[in-house]
């Protein structure tokens, strides 16, 4: 059976409140783009700290992922999925082209897993920006990807990232799990006993490191 780790919604908040001193003593994003659905929550919340007063919203756009596996049905979470699909993408009647050529551009997703899904982002996002950049003639102009996610799995990963985006300070975790299962409240059926999981994770731990 897999290790479970309940994360609460005033989790989510603190995290995204903490990542974003991190992220504007780094850069300013100049728009965010949330990886469904995981994404959606995290981004909203991020922005509301990344926010300066007397500044503009930084827009958010959103990209559906689908990652599909072969399910077991004893425990299902226990095989990652390998094939990502794609189910939705940018919008350019929406989003300008020049929107995002030469920019700081945010991926937001809840967690990296087997980094397949982020991979698949920023290569696919990538070529779209270049395609756009030689359109436009703007090709000398540099965009720059970043990624922040609530939580990184320390275990080996099957996708890629650019190494500029892993040793280039674009690349932000909130926190660093092992190899568990996040459980999100966005995805609770039960949202109280979630809660009561969650506290009881935290006891099991402060129990743990008071020994």
């Amino acid at each position: 059976m897999v290790e479970r780790l309940y994360i609460t919604y005033n989790d989510v908040h603190k995290l995204c409140q903490q990542a974003a001193e991190h992220i504007l003593a780094e850069f300013k994003p100049h728009l965010m783009i949330a990886i469904g659905g995981g994404g959606y929550v995290p981004a909203r919340i991020l922005r509301s700290f990344l926010k300066k007063p007397g500044s503009p919203n930084i827009p958010i756009q959103a990209i559906g992922l689908s990652l599909y596996e072969q399910l077991n049905e004893a425990d299902p979470e226990e095989i990652p999925g390998t094939k990502v699909t794609r189910t939705q993408w940018l919008d350019f009647s929406a989003v300008k082209q020049s929107d995002l050529v030469g920019k700081n551009i945010l991926i937001v997703d809840e967690v990296d897993d087997t980094r397949t899904t982020l991979q698949y982002a920023v290569q696919e996002l990538a070529k779209d920006v270049k395609e756009a950049a030689k359109r436009m003639g703007r090709e000398e102009e540099e965009t720059k990807f970043y990624i922040f996610v609530l939580h990184n799995k320390d275990k080996p990963k099957k996708g890629v990232l650019p190494k500029n985006i892993i040793s280039g300070q674009q690349y932000y975790a909130a926190k660093t799990t092992g190899d568990v299962w996040c459980c999100y409240p966005w995805e609770a059926t039960d949202i109280d006993e979630h809660d009561r999981l969650a506290a009881e994770n935290k006891q099991k731990l402060a129990d743990a490191s008071s020994h």
